[in-house]
């Protein structure tokens, strides 16, 4: 399976997505218009190591509800990405059995990479 979890209005998931090119086979999926699903956010899991590598720190609602005051668990961080699709670091390539969570150089020229390999 190859699938791009993101957020159309996000000027960096843009760019990226841009960055990837030619996507051929790969499935998108628009995270505010189509929310992630209790299975994917599982599936992404398993690959990632845990939901708090798969949290955004950065989203506003981050510091909006208090919760860099507070000491969060794993069920936590899935609780809130469910919640809110802001919640997702993105984008999210999963290809087969690999994920790249966010937006770095690294992480994307990894993806890059193995998307094109």
């Amino acid at each position: 399976m190859k699938k791009i979890y993101y957020l159309e209005s996000c000027n960096t998931c843009q760019r990226i997505l841009k960055e990837l090119q030619p996507l051929d086979g790969v499935e998108l999926q628009e995270i505010k218009t189509q929310p992630i699903t209790p299975k994917q956010l599982e599936q992404m899991k398993s690959l990632a190591g845990s939901h708090e590598a798969l949290f955004s720190r950065r989203a506003m609602l981050f510091r909006q509800r208090g919760l860099h005051e507070k000491e969060l668990a794993e069920q936590d961080y899935k609780e809130l990405i469910l919640d809110n699709y802001t919640f997702l670091k993105r984008p999210v390539l999963v290809l087969d059995s690999q994920i790249f969570v966010g937006n770095s150089k690294k992480v994307i020229q990894a993806a890059k990479e193995a998307l094109h390999a």
